[in-house]
């Protein structure tokens, strides 16, 4: 159970960005990171990512493909992983599960268990240990560079991606990592969270 309750996060306060903008920005201020952790926070159950054959395979519910073209993806992982030491640049995530699994969480795991295995520091939390700080809707998909910038990253109601809004204010950015740590410490790691709970299920259905 994470007992701490999440900061405000007013978009007025905020700059919003349409998605090429957005990417553009993350991509290079995470470019830019040195000795640095960033903090990932993920609720939604389901996104439509766009440019992933992986997603596509899931899509049309060929799960085989969608398996193995992650397996194929581990040079690039690595090649990641690499870059980000040498900058001394440090990843953790948070992935907030929600029971009955979808078949995007289910497909998304995997792909994280394998991002663990190269380094990305990915821990698993239950959608109930979360539920009181959901009074007032799901918590905000959120990515925190440095403990300087934060993005509330924008989806479609279908999980589109659709921009950001950006943050800088010390007074809002350093409440909310101090919450996505805190939840992060609360969370399982990746590895026993899958061994027990992912690996013994069934491909799911196309999605």
């Amino acid at each position: 159970m994470l007992d701490v309750q999440p900061p405000a996060l007013l978009p007025a306060h905020g700059r919003r960005l349409e998605n090429e903008e957005y990417l553009k920005d993350f991509r290079k201020r995470d470019a830019e990171i040195r000795n640095g952790q960033s903090w990932k926070l993920e609720r939604r159950q389901h996104f439509e990512e766009v440019g992933s054959p992986s997603r596509d395979a899931l899509r049309r519910g060929d799960w085989e493909a969608a398996l193995r073209l992650f397996e194929e993806a581990r040079d690039s992982l690595r090649g990641i992983q690499a870059d980000e030491e040498a900058r001394g640049s440090v990843f953790h995530r948070v992935r907030v599960v929600e029971k009955p699994l979808t078949p995007y969480v289910q497909w998304e795991l995997h792909s994280l268990r394998i991002s663990a295995e190269y380094g990305e520091r990915v821990r698993v939390l239950p959608a109930d240990a979360v539920a009181a700080a959901e009074t007032h809707g799901p918590l905000p998909e959120l990515t925190i560079q440095d403990g300087k910038v934060l993005f509330h990253v924008l989806y479609t109601d279908t999980g589109v991606p659709d921009g950001a809004i950006r943050f800088t204010d010390p007074a809002i950015v350093e409440p909310w990592t101090a919450y996505v740590r805190e939840a992060h410490a609360a969370a399982e790691d990746i590895t026993t969270y899958f061994e027990r709970a992912i690996a013994p299920l069934p491909p799911p259905p196309a999605a």
